[in-house]
């Protein structure tokens, strides 16, 4: 069963501006708790295309949405093919490209691939080092962590963690690997904690956790398939129609807010100009200019929320 808690349910909802009888996307179907709410607010005329590369939350969607199939269809797909999917499913389109009402995205890995021991996302149990939300994908993080090379390892521990200690670790994962293979997530977990100074170990959360989010990042391209997503959203929404993005890092913020500053209207004109003569029009407009976050209640129900971050445009 596909135990998930939705973040952010009313507020990334509500973000999207629902018309009864128009399109919608949910790029990030997992639990199907924002598809459910997004599908009871559309009426007859209504349509939701729901987006999801893992196959347990796709039967589980099958199930909980199984009153509103009618009006659902589910994709098995990477979100970064947002575009290509969309004209498959036959949405109107304007000058080439498919136009819907509103694209929601919750990004991030859902609490089952977490807690699903044999998926290997998570430090906290002992598993075969996978990481894979697709599990037709070919790279896991076995390749990585034993075949790509102490460079490679010490960048993406830079990159997607932030890691200050990336170098002594990726140095002692392949110490190890010398050895012997690292299989388990257990394995890896401890040599990550023994690469980092005691005293640092003594204060925050798990050595590892850091470490086990830039592998995750590196096996999916999270970040590189965030970014070729809401590039594709910002032409894919109607004028407007909106764009809803919940993020749970600093990472995946800043590609978000990246994006969306890109679009947004910049008039270059000097501030005394009675007239914008610059032509400078941007497509977006921020529907709140700070993100939305979690409420003090629903972080106490559901300590993930606690990083959750939600931010909403509008085609223009």
């Amino acid at each position: 069963m596909f135990q998930h808690t939705t973040v952010l349910l009313e507020e990334a909802v509500e973000g999207l501006n629902i018309k009864p009888d128009g399109i919608y996307v949910d790029c990030t179907l997992g639990g199907a708790g924002h598809s459910e709410l997004i599908l009871s607010r559309l009426g007859a005329g209504g349509r939701l295309i729901a987006f999801d590369q893992d196959d347990l939350a796709l039967n589980n969607a099958r199930v909980r949405l199984a009153s509103y199939m009618d009006k659902v269809t589910l994709v098995r797909s990477n979100f970064r093919y947002l575009q290509e999917q969309l004209l498959q499913c036959g949405v109107p389109v304007h000058d080439g490209l498919p136009q819907v009402d509103g694209i929601l995205f919750d990004l991030g890995v859902s609490s089952p691939q977490l807690d699903e021991a044999e998926r290997g996302f998570s430090y906290h149990q002992d598993a075969p080092l996978d990481m894979r939300m697709d599990q037709e994908g070919d790279l896991t993080a076995y390749e990585i962590v034993n075949e790509w090379d102490e460079r490679e390892i010490a960048i993406i521990l830079d990159r997607y963690a932030e890691e200050k200690f990336a170098r002594s670790i990726a140095k002692s994962i392949v110490k190890h690997r010398s050895e012997a293979p690292i299989k388990s997530t257990s394995e890896l977990a401890e040599i990550v904690k023994n690469a980092i100074p005691a005293a640092t170990r003594r204060t925050g959360p798990h050595p590892a956790r850091r470490s086990f989010q830039a592998f995750r990042i590196a096996v999916n391209d999270e970040l590189g398939a965030e970014e070729d997503a809401l590039e594709q959203a910002v032409k894919c929404v109607a004028p407007g129609g909106r764009i809803s993005v919940i993020t749970f890092h600093s990472l995946e913020d800043r590609v978000c807010k990246q994006i969306f500053a890109k679009y947004l209207e910049k008039c270059t004109c000097p501030p005394d100009f009675p007239l914008c003569v610059c032509g400078n029009k941007g497509v977006l407009k921020l529907v709140n200019r700070k993100p939305i976050l979690p409420s003090e209640e629903e972080i106490e129900h559901n300590a993930r929320a606690r990083s959750a971050k939600l931010r909403v445009a509008q085609k223009l």
